[in-house]
């Protein structure tokens, strides 16, 4: 199955009122999520890989003690972390729905907690990578951090909320203001029905 690059489940505009600038996803979903796209097809043409699904090969490339990952792992996995990251973000975002609310207080003991443990997660992730909320194997609720591109999928984790702290995509906003850019995401941007729905 060849990578295709999704449309914005919104215009590029629509998150510039909450902190998300057109500028930002002009670049983030339009020069760096497409070059994913690229360049995942181009290294998985003629490889045991071409034709299967993206979570497929995320899962079949990851390699748990390599010092870098594979090309076809690196394009595929932020490819796929990139369309989820799209969806879980909304123009105007609704209220928390009660089930999440509930299994947050469940396994962090409020919800401001479970936001500080992601916004330091993330603020602590040295370099490139990302931060999740992820339910766990044992149906728990935890938040995590991956290195580069490698995600939830990576550990049968189910992603239920990810924010993407590579430099592109905060920097046009937020410079070098990296806790700035987390607090803003999760008290602006947060699709939380889309994140409720993932449980």
């Amino acid at each position: 199955m060849a990578f295709e690059l999704p449309d914005l489940p919104y215009s590029h505009d629509a998150l510039a009122d909450q902190g998300m600038s057109r500028e930002t996803l002009e670049y983030h979903h339009d020069i760096h999520h497409k070059a994913y796209v690229d360049n995942g097809n181009k290294a998985i043409a003629g490889t045991e890989w071409e034709g299967k699904s993206v979570e497929e090969i995320v899962k079949g490339t990851y390699k748990p003690d390599a010092v870098a990952q594979s090309g076809i792992f690196n394009n595929a996995s932020q490819y796929w972390n990139h369309n989820q990251f799209w969806e879980m973000m909304a123009p105007n975002p609704g209220k928390m729905p009660s089930e999440l609310e509930s299994a947050l207080k469940d396994s962090f003991g409020s919800v401001d907690k479970f936001k500080e443990e992601f916004a330091a997660a993330g603020a602590g992730q040295f370099g490139s990578g990302w931060c999740w909320l992820v339910k766990d194997n044992d149906g728990g609720l935890k938040v995590t951090k991956t290195e580069n591109g490698v995600n939830p999928l990576c550990f049968n984790q189910t992603a239920l909320l990810g924010c993407d702290v590579w430099e592109h995509s905060y920097y046009i906003d937020f410079r070098n203001k990296r806790p700035a850019y987390l607090s803003n995401f999760l008290e602006k941007l947060v699709n939380w029905e889309n994140v409720a729905s993932r449980m």
